[in-house]
């Protein structure tokens, strides 16, 4: 089969690798119908990645149909449609089963795409492990467009979202709008937010929040009309979505007292400088971490099928598996209104 396969800094080649095939009688094999670029797969890209490994397959967002299952495996059927969630589990412990799966009893907990020890779905084919837990066969009323965003970036900013406590009535800053942040802008509005602050350097992707109800500023002009709007007290929640020690900082200096913040950007900082003493002087909640889509995915699916959130929208780009290294790069450049890179084999 083809795929996209990762070298080292910006070296990302379409290239033949061996088919997927199971290795135990709970996997399954899934034909790829479309996969997406996510922000974190840009760490890997620019040749901070996880692994030393080079040549496996990156990527770890996919819609596919199931093409072959193993004799354990029970809830999927051939010619199924599913979509493959970001990071898998065992699918047998309590914390999995809860939709945890960065908890996994067993340490079992991985992701797609990160080295050869589990193979990436920017290809022609996949293989899941557990795949009667990790493939979620796609609802009725949920097209595959939504299911794929649904496989990561749409669950990570309800999740972010969510992990800043906003609640009906509150106000909130989102910091970066990629298309995880302006996923949580629209998240930010259906949990009841009064008021929604999008900020980011980049005149395109503040228009769209603005046309989502947002109130979209430049980074350099945030904090002094947060102050004004708000009489200085600021505000209540505040997610951030970059990933950067300055955005972090940032966050922190645009949240009231008692006020929480949300970081899900992924972090490349070893040593950020937290403000203990300032935060607790404060009362802050502050929380970071990454999503675990099956968490997310109950409260999700009605609010898909209703209409309620359509983060389809953010898809900007269709292009061919084949020139995978030109979507990189368009993705990598924000070129083009660059947001969310749909790849079809």
């Amino acid at each position: 089969m083809k795929a996209l396969r990762y070298y080292g800094a910006r070296d990302v080649r379409h290239e033949h690798m061996d088919d997927p095939v199971p290795q135990s009688d709970r996997d399954a094999v899934i034909k790829v119908d479309a996969c997406s670029i996510c922000g974190s797969d840009l760490h890997i890209y620019h040749g901070h990645g996880f692994s030393e490994d080079t040549g496996f397959c990156v990527g770890h967002e996919a819609v596919g149909e199931v093409v072959e299952i193993g004799r354990a495996v029970h809830r999927l059927k051939v010619g199924d449609k599913v979509m493959l969630p970001a990071a898998v589990g065992c699918g047998a412990c309590r914390s999995c089963l809860a939709g945890n799966v960065a908890c996994c009893e067993y340490n079992l907990g991985s992701c797609y795409g990160l080295s050869a020890k589990l193979q990436g779905s920017q290809a022609e084919a996949v293989r899941v492990p557990a795949a009667d837990f990790n493939a979620v066969p796609v609802p009725e009323g949920v097209s595959m467009d939504q299911a794929l965003m649904l496989t990561d970036a749409m669950a990570t900013a309800w999740y972010g979202a969510r992990r800043a406590d906003i609640c009906p009535g509150s106000s909130v800053a989102i910091i970066g709008l990629g298309p995880i942040g302006l996923m949580a802008v629209e998240s930010a509005f259906v949990m009841g937010a009064h008021v929604v602050y999008a900020i980011d350097p980049i005149a395109e992707r503040r228009a769209l929040a603005e046309a989502s109800g947002a109130i979209a500023l430049h980074p350099d002009e945030a904090l002094e009309r947060i102050k004004q709007d708000t009489r200085g007290q600021k505000l209540d929640c505040v997610v951030e979505v970059v990933g950067s020690d300055a955005t972090v900082e940032f966050s922190l200096r645009l949240v009231r007292r008692r006020g929480t913040v949300s970081v899900i950007g992924v972090q490349q900082s070893r040593r950020f400088p937290f403000p203990l003493e300032r935060a607790f002087a404060a009362g802050l909640t502050f929380r970071a971490g990454t999503c675990s889509v099956p968490e997310e995915l109950p409260a999700l699916f009605p609010l898909i099928q209703s209409g309620r959130l359509k983060p389809e929208r953010y898809i900007s780009h269709r292009l061919p598996l084949s020139e995978g290294a030109e979507a990189y790069r368009l993705f990598e450049a924000r070129e083009a209104g660059a947001l969310k890179m749909v790849l079809t084999p």
